[in-house]
């Protein structure tokens, strides 16, 4: 395009298909990545699934008209970040995930089941892999980003070539230019980066990029010098760039689009110059055409969506609809369904192929292997013809994974292979699902899911859907509600809703709560539960601290003991009288003094009586001696702020999680240093931790570099080797607060100013997290904490109750699972639980280098019978299959049966009919009557079936005339005899010319389709007949026209 030349897509119009193409029944994911959520080859999509390492996966074309399905691929143990289908052979796609690994799967056929195993596996990469795109121009190479590092790999070889040197920040996006030879990179650092990765893993040019570090992307225009850059401004309006890299000091071209908070997502087509941009979580595409030699950004067309933008790809060029014009296709990522949307360009003929709109593009063979480009090859790809008469046939296969399907046929399944898959997947130090490891593996898997933790049934339907699905909790589909607002305590004054980070905000034992007060002086309202309502108006009985509170904690062993620490850095020990407090409390039972900042947090110990832990601002953590009001030990090694501290379920551990990203793990009685320290999460904003899995396990929450909430799940003897798997959950700036129910393994996750609380069953093997039902309330709550087990309704299958603190009110909220038996004691649900109500030893016989161990006791009450005893019912049989039916009955029976139900209707058949009490009229004279009867019926009915036919033709024929009048005399006659005209019998045919071949081909097609033994309609059949008759007529009529014509020519 020039400037005095109109460009060929000014009147490219995006068109939206209707409902029926969209490809529905899908649940995207929310994960916050780099990537585009969706790819597509020409022969599969992928899509980002809202389970964690789940991709979608759904056909490119329906086949036979049918529907298209998606299909499940379990990628990894945790969330999928990135993923890319190689541009050469179809069917290979490469996955990136927060578990720091890379894979490559070989996808099957259509109409065959996903893979259960990947081709390959890179890693671990030493961090989130967040983007990934194969290389252009030579099979099997493959560029990850992962933190603020590139690496390129060879899969063949299963090796990277080369690292490039980090970024400032954290990467943003890569892409490769067209012709393999460089890399450009953004970052959050603002700067544009190109890469020569076979001369140097240093940058050969950079330049700052846009103003504002929010997300930006990267695109190269083809196999040219130029880039488009997608970010945000200073002023956070979103702008597109236009760079040179021969003189790339600065932008060539700025355009603004709009102040959307919204990262955009950019497509580029090299063979048109057409840029379509998305904004995350909008409803509205753009479409632009750059021109960079005359330095112009035209928009071409908007189009606005029904759904909003999850993630956005386009379809490879050789998958297009040339002869519709199609220049261009998309595919929106909605939150339920996938929108392909068509950029079409409007030409008066769409039987021809235009050239014009459809130069060569790049095939799908490669220039050249990993390798070759390596040690210098530049080839390029050849490019193809998009005329479907010229279009190239070959299939290429990459050798980097063996075709398992080929070497099944021919060699068939060997133990060395067994062996070697075996082998790999125990060297690495990723621990794979067993249910993903291999097809040979999924049985075992399966065995071992189908214990208490995991609560699967052993059908085989449920086995197959196991396989695809992976294992589910038995908690899935668990439910909180709110309780009754009579059991609510409503009307609280004053309630101090800026409690530090590390603090719960509120504490609860089975008797009492007890809530920070705005008020001056670190006042504590103490309420007793037993005695729910609205408070009275005036004050409260609370406790007169002193200080302004830092956290507080009940006593298990001693409900009326309470503990409070303040910002004095001093702890007070209160003790509530009898029958709760009616006044104000102003003299502690007793106070600690030893650190000399302020205290973060304090905990008391699971099974020793009078001991305190506690931590501050000092970088220590001391241990309290309560029965002697003395500081027992002190625990050093902390160097920056301590976010969280946990003892492990038999108290001879003591783990910490601080600001400088590390985790801590003590035996204070051993030593005052940290017996292991490892890698904690990224983000410095905050972090909680807790035991899980009978303490041997540690479960972290906390932020990512990104600001994304996750959980970390960390085996306690290993905490140098860091995570055993990452789950990222969502993105907001409240810290996610921990609490584990030992008894069911489900971890329970929210934080203040949340209105979700997450539900996760924790287990020690893959994939360690399973996803249950989360709770939702409608205000967002100031606190969480949950109470004690015993308190739980076990005949309403209650296995939590926990207490939400809204902004004057304390709700209690039941979590319960939905059974059928509920008048038997669910004992999978309630396993022994431990009394931890009473201690197992003294803290001085603790300290003095003891244990105990507390004992059990079962929830059951004594009046209900455990479901594992129940009497077993014979299943009832909901219904019976048609085949039942069709083996056991035969015609005569299925005939009477039909009989019986249509008289059924009218009477029972064994009651006499009337006319069997007629008296007075023979047999022979009554058959006479009857025949008369049925006589002047078929006349009445055969006179009224006439007089509607003769009706129905003279008023086809009145109309074949009038359409008639401007058709040759021939012509007319034929259409008044036939009752159709011409026109309406090439529209019923579809026939635009008479060509006698193709008249008869709709013919045969059209009376086919309309049979009544397939369902069809002989009204529409006669039509059909009707018109081919017509049709023939008037090709009589032309042919004995032309016959004349020629007999006056030669005359």
């Amino acid at each position: 395009m020039n400037r005095f030349k109109a460009s060929k897509f000014r009147h490219t119009e995006a068109r939206l298909p209707r409902r029926e193409a969209w490809i529905g029944g899908i649940r995207a994911g929310s994960i916050t990545s780099h990537g585009n959520h969706v790819k597509a080859s020409c022969r599969w999509i992928a899509l980002s699934a809202e389970a964690a390492g789940v991709l979608g996966i759904v056909p490119l074309e329906c086949e036979d008209g049918g529907k298209r399905t998606v299909s499940q691929l379990c990628c990894h143990s945790d969330v999928v970040t990135d993923f890319d289908f190689s541009p050469f052979d179809q069917l290979l796609l490469a996955t990136g995930s927060a578990d720091e690994m890379v894979k490559v799967w070989r996808l099957p056929e259509s109409g065959q089941d996903m893979p259960s195993s990947s081709g390959l596996t890179l890693g671990p990469c030493g961090g989130p892999v967040d983007m990934l795109q194969f290389h252009p121009t030579a099979d099997g190479v493959l560029a990850s980003g992962m933190g603020k590092r590139v690496t390129v790999w060879d899969l063949g070889q299963q090796q990277p070539l080369t690292a490039l040197d980090a970024h400032g920040d954290q990467l943003q996006s890569l892409a490769w230019k067209r012709d393999g030879q460089l890399l450009g990179t953004s970052c959050k650092d603002k700067k544009l980066r190109i890469f020569d990765p076979r001369a140097s893993p240093a940058a050969s040019q950079s330049v700052l990029g846009h103003e504002n570090n929010k997300d930006s992307r990267l695109l190269w225009m083809g196999s040219s010098d130029y880039l488009i850059s997608v970010g945000f401004s200073q002023m956070r309006e979103r702008e597109v760039k236009l760079w040179d890299t021969r003189w790339f000091s600065r932008a060539m071209l700025t355009v603004a689009l709009d102040t959307s908070p919204g990262g955009a997502i950019p497509l580029y087509d090299a063979d048109t110059g057409l840029l379509v941009l998305a904004g995350k979580g909008e409803n509205l595409l753009y479409c632009f055409e750059v021109a960079p030699a005359q330095l112009s950004l035209t928009q071409v067309t908007q189009c606005r969506t029904e759904g909003s933008t999850r993630g956005l790809a386009a379809v490879p060029r050789l998958a297009l609809d040339v002869m519709a014009c199609e220049v261009l296709r998309v595919l929106q990522l909605t939150d339920t369904a996938l929108v392909p949307i068509s950029y079409l360009v409007p030409r008066k003929s769409v039987q021809d192929f235009h050239e014009d709109l459809f130069p060569d593009c790049v095939g799908t063979l490669p220039a050249t292997n990993a390798q070759a480009w390596w040690a210098g090859d530049s080839q390029q790809v050849r490019r193809v013809s998009l005329h479907p008469a010229r279009r190239p046939t070959e299939t290429f296969t990459s050798p980097v994974i063996v075709d398992t399907r080929l070497q099944t046929a021919d060699t068939g399944p060997t133990s060395t292979d067994a062996n070697t898959d075996t082998d790999q997947s125990e060297a690495s130090d990723y621990s794979l699902p067993s249910s993903l490891a291999s097809p040979g593996s999924a049985t075992t898997s399966l065995s071992a899911s189908t214990g208490p933790s995991s609560g699967f049934a052993s059908s085989p339907s449920q086995k197959s859907l196991q396989n695809i699905l992976g294992p589910s909790s038995r908690f899935r589909h668990a439910q909180g509600r709110v309780l009754h607002r009579d059991s609510h305590l409503t009307n609280l004054p004053g309630l101090s809703l800026t409690t530090p980070g590390e603090c719960d905000g509120f504490c609860a034992n089975q008797q009492r709560v007890a809530l920070p007060l705005l008020s001056a002086g670190g006042q504590i309202a103490v309420l007793e539960l037993s005695k729910p309502g609205r408070q009275p108006d005036a004050a409260v009985p609370t406790i007169q601290n002193g200080a302004a509170v830092a956290d507080l904690s009940w006593d298990p062993f001693d409900p009326r003991r309470l503990a409070v620490a303040g910002e004095d850095a001093k702890i007070q020990l209160w003790r509530i009288p009898e029958g709760g407090l009616q006044g104000t409390l102003q003299e502690p039972e007793a106070v600690l003094r030893g650190h000399t900042e302020k205290i973060y947090s304090i905990r008391f110990h699971p099974t020793a009586s009078d001991l305190l832990v506690s931590s501050s601002y000092d970088m220590t953590v001391r241990i309290w001696d309560l029965s002697a009001a003395q500081e027992a030990l002190c625990l050093q090694g902390h160097t920056d702020q301590i976010f969280s501290l946990a003892w492990s379920p038999d108290g001879k551990k003591l783990a910490t999680v601080s600001k400088d990203t590390r985790l801590r793990l003590y035996e204070p009685r051993r030593s005052t240093e940290p017996q292991q320290e490892g890698p904690g999460p990224e983000g410095a904003r905050g972090a909680r931790l807790v035991w899980v899995c009978s303490g041997d396990y540690l479960l972290v929450s906390g932020f990512d570099s990104r600001s994304e909430r996750r959980i970390l799940l960390y085996r306690a003897q290993a905490l140098p080797d860091g995570p055993l798997s990452v789950l990222g959950l969502d993105v907001a700036p409240s810290t996610l607060l921990p609490f584990y129910d030992e008894d069911t393994s489900v971890v329970f996750l929210t934080g203040k100013g949340d209105t979700r609380v997450f539900l996760y069953e924790v287990t020690p093997e893959p994939p360690y997290f399973l996803e249950c039902n989360s709770f939702a309330s409608s205000e967002p709550h100031k606190g969480f904490v949950f109470l004690p087990k015993t308190v739980c309704e076990v005949r309403e299958v209650e296995f939590a109750r926990a207490l939400r603190l809204g902004q004057s009110t304390l709700e209690p909220v039941a979590f319960h699972v939905p059974r059928i038996k509920k008048e038997y004691f669910q004992d999978d649900i309630y396993p022994m639980t431990r009394v931890w109500w009473e201690p197992a030893l003294s803290g001085s016989t603790w300290l003095a280098g003891q244990d105990g161990k507390q004992r059990l006791v079962s929830l059951r009450p004594a009046d209900m019978t455990p479901v594992s005893e129940a009497p077993k019912e014979a299943p009832a049989r909901k219904f019976v299959p048609a085949s039942v039916y069709l083996e056991e009955k035969s015609d005569e029976q299925k005939k009477e049966e039909l009989l019986s139900a249509m008289v059924a209707r009218m009477g029972n058949r064994d009651d006499p009919l009337p006319q069997d009490s007629f008296e007075g009229v023979d047999e022979d004279e009554w058959a006479k009557y009857l025949a008369q009867i049925i006589l002047v019926g078929a006349q009445v009915v055969g006179r009224a079936f006439m007089r509607a036919l003769r009706q129905e033709l003279a008023a086809s024929r009145a109309a074949a005339d009038a359409r008639g009048r401007s058709e040759r005399p021939q012509s007319a006659a034929a259409s008044r005899i036939t009752g159709i005209s011409l026109q309406e019998a090439q529209q019923i045919l579809n026939v635009s010319n008479l060509n006698p071949e193709e008249i008869q081909k709709n013919y045969d097609h059209l009376f086919k389709v309309n049979d009544k033994s397939v369902g069809g309609s002989f009204y529409l059949q006669s039509k059909v007949v009707r018109a081919k008759e017509r049709l023939d007529e008037e090709l009589r009529i032309q042919a004995k026209d032309e016959k004349e014509k020629g007999r006056k020519a030669e005359t």
